[in-house]
């Protein structure tokens, strides 16, 4: 399906190719990283296409100067903003308030508001920033990243905005890579993760859909199989997979990961769900990997990192005596190069690869994600 944006916006550059063309290349991609893999033969699950149109978040930038408002998202290699009406690969729920929020946006914008900037007073306004959109379970959650402190006025403009429209349950405000403020909260926004209603903290990590997260939840399911007992989920997140696996009450997890704020999140919804087999740690687990005496208690370890991936704990993994060495690695990857270094390390160390699948959640784009199963030799 066609675009109007699809040969300015930056945002899905494979999208002018046919279904089975896309479909072929990326599963051709895959491969190709794949086979710098040391194992000689390696299995293949089969390959998962999340539909289009599911996307739950999207980080939007908007700037305004003289009297116009620009929201959407960067032109392919360039900083320049595609104004973006609607967006194939959102969700419906997102693209139904898009209108609300370039008109909120626009009133925002135009307030002006008095500050002391090296002792001098000055007229300032908010004329660019990002706007994270996300689609929860019970509404949409709006996070403002703006380096400019936020006035009375503008504070009552989001409330006035935020109450008008039912949709939005919250809206934080903040500078980037720093704690936003909750402005406004209707409700806490919720996802769902096998059946469970999940807190959220604005501006967490998430599956890039529900579809997406569904895909990698029933991989991991899969691929643990019946191997149970102390299982590790580091960089954990929010959760994705501790849930699912703590459904077994038999199995003990521990879930790690580094936000003191999103893990607050995760323990307020174990307490309120009664969940009590899921133990949250906070740790760096790329400055402070889990040790030998951490690791060797676990029968499985579960890892989802970032696009850095995960070096550090992988080289504490590989450290331990074979016998100490859990009995199965689940990596679960979106940075398929990264993947290939850790693959190779668990390889030398004890470890074959049984099977790998990729999950193209992120549709029209280069970026696939992927979840592989290792077992003890």
């Amino acid at each position: 399906m066609n675009c109007p944006y699809q040969n300015i916006c930056g945002g899905c550059p494979l999208r002018t190719m046919p279904t089975s063309e896309y479909k072929q290349y990326k599963t051709d991609r895959f491969n190709r990283i794949a086979s710098a893999i040391i194992q000689e033969h390696i299995d293949f699950g089969a390959p998962i296409f999340i539909s289009d149109g599911c996307r739950r978040r999207a980080e939007m930038t908007f700037q305004f100067k003289k009297g116009k408002l620009l929201l959407g998202f960067n032109a392919a290699q360039s900083h320049e903003i595609v104004n973006i009406e609607q967006c194939m690969a959102l969700s419906d729920k997102i693209n139904n308030v898009l209108s609300k929020i370039r008109a909120f946006l626009m009133q925002f914008c135009q307030i002006k508001t008095t500050q002391k900037i090296k002792n001098k007073l000055q007229i300032s306004q908010i004329t660019q920033g990002e706007i994270w959109l996300t689609s929860t379970a019970n509404g949409i959650d709006i996070l403002l990243e703006i380096n400019n402190l936020l006035s009375l006025e503008h504070r009552m403009e989001i409330c006035d905005f935020a109450n008008k429209i039912p949709e939005i349950i919250r809206v934080s405000a903040g500078q980037k890579n720093k704690i936003p403020e909750t402005i406004l909260e209707k409700a806490k926004p919720v996802i769902d993760i096998c059946g469970q209603s999940v807190f959220i903290p604005a501006g967490t990590f998430l599956q890039a859909s529900q579809e997406g997260q569904n895909a990698l939840i029933n991989l991991v399911l899969k691929y643990i199989g019946d191997t149970g007992g102390n299982i590790a989920d580091l960089f954990c997140g929010v959760g994705t997979f501790s849930y699912p696996l703590a459904t077994n009450i038999k199995n003990k997890i521990t879930a790690v990961d580094s936000s003191a704020e999103l893990l607050n999140a995760f323990r307020q919804t174990v307490n309120f769900l009664t969940i009590p087999n899921i133990n949250i740690l906070q740790k760096n687990l790329f400055k402070y990997p889990l040790d030998a005496n951490e690791l060797k208690v676990f029968d499985a370890v579960i890892f989802d990192p970032p696009r850095a991936g995960a070096k550090a704990q992988i080289a504490q993994i590989t450290a331990l005596d074979n016998a100490d060495k859990p009995q199965k690695i689940i990596a679960v990857s979106c940075n398929p190069h990264t993947f290939v270094n850790d693959a190779n390390a668990l390889l030398l160390n004890g470890y074959y690869l049984k099977e790998m699948t990729m999950v193209d959640q992120f549709v029209y784009a280069e970026h696939f994600e992927l979840v592989a199963c290792f077992e003890k030799i």
